[in-house]
């Protein structure tokens, strides 16, 4: 039995969608920390660009073609060094030096 999971991978998106603007709205995170959840979205597309890439260009899966696959998962690096340092940030704002 082949189960193709694009279609569920495209609707997660509908969810994570929502959650960034509830974050926005809600703004219990300072902005650099909202950019770090954004970014995120920026390291899927990198993906299936690279996975993209790595099927037509070197006949492999992503996995299989270490250049490609680092380069994408630096894209997370970046999304959650940017969302930590946002949390850090508003932690030190918080701080009560009374």
């Amino acid at each position: 039995m082949d189960f193709d999971p694009a279609p569920l991978f495209a609707l997660s998106l509908l969810p994570y969608l929502l959650f960034l603007r509830w974050l926005q709205r809600s703004g219990t995170l300072p902005e650099l920390a909202v950019w770090g959840f954004r970014l995120t979205l920026l390291f899927v597309l990198m993906t299936i660009v690279a996975a993209v890439l790595a099927l037509r260009c070197c006949d492999a899966e992503l996995v299989a073609v270490d250049g490609l696959h680092g380069g994408a998962e630096a894209f997370l690096t970046l999304a959650n060094a940017v969302l930590v340092i946002g949390l850090l940030r508003s932690d030190a704002d918080r701080v009560n030096n009374s």
